[in-house]
């Protein structure tokens, strides 16, 4: 089978609500593009409707692969997702898609070449946000200043869930991937740095949805965890350097 050129890859812990409304705009951008793609959904330990809907949208999309999750948590989600995916490219991207579908072009080639990994930034320059409370906005600043401190210098916005791999580097870091939850991706981000793959940060237009499943307060706490115990491992030699 031929790879295509580009995997979506979303994971989905009760998302009936939102899913729907999700795919179909993928997918009425996707039959404009000339490049070959597939979306892989993953559904995450759910207890509504979401893997249901999301398999009656796959009678109608051939394209799309729904899979089912029974461990909670983003991190695991995303890990099953991207490794199962077969695309050149692969593509993180948040069911809520509070960025609009188009910006993924900023992220492939042409516009972008050479690169391992590609993230979503939300404070590089020239992005945009829209509508975002300012106890969010400075809660994930403060969280940031955390992670460039311990972990990540440098890096802007390490939190916002759209984010690109090269197959080949998505292969090396999510099979070495440990954490399950929210802060999948600073370990991730952190494995690529160790490495020397090559990471740059992409400014977008983000818009904040009022009902956002993140808790400002309970999933900082867990991140800034999270955090410490990434740090802290890697001060004991944990995160072996491997191919």
């Amino acid at each position: 089978m031929t790879s295509p050129f580009l995997s979506i890859i979303i994971p989905a812990h009760n998302e009936e609500q939102r899913l729907p409304r999700t795919l179909r705009q993928i997918f009425a951008f996707l039959e404009t593009q000339t490049y070959t793609a597939e979306v892989v959904v993953v559904e995450n330990a759910s207890s509504d409707r979401t893997l249901e809907l999301a398999h009656e949208f796959a009678t109608r999309h051939p394209s799309l692969r729904v899979l089912h999750e029974d461990r909670a948590g983003k991190g695991n989600a995303v890990r099953r997702g991207v490794l199962e995916a077969r695309g050149e490219y692969r593509f993180i991207c948040d069911a809520d898609l509070s960025m609009p579908i188009e910006e993924v072009q900023k992220f492939l080639p042409p516009t972008l070449t050479g690169l391992d990994v590609i993230i979503a930034s939300r404070e590089a320059p020239g992005a945009v946000r829209y509508n975002e409370p300012a106890y969010r906005h400075w809660g994930g600043r403060a969280i940031n200043l955390a992670i460039r401190f311990l972990i990540l210098p440098g890096l802007r916005d390490t939190q916002c869930g759209f984010k690109c791999f090269r197959a080949e580097a998505a292969q090396k870091l999510f099979t070495q991937q440990t954490l399950g939850g929210w802060s999948f991706d600073i370990e991730v981000l952190y494995l690529a740095r160790r490495k020397g793959m090559k990471v740059a940060e992409v400014p977008i237009q983000w818009y904040f949805g009022a009902d956002s499943k993140v808790s400002a307060v309970r999933d900082a706490l867990r991140m800034l965890g999270d955090i410490f115990r990434i740090h802290l491992r890697a001060l004991r030699g944990g995160y072996d350097l491997k191919p």
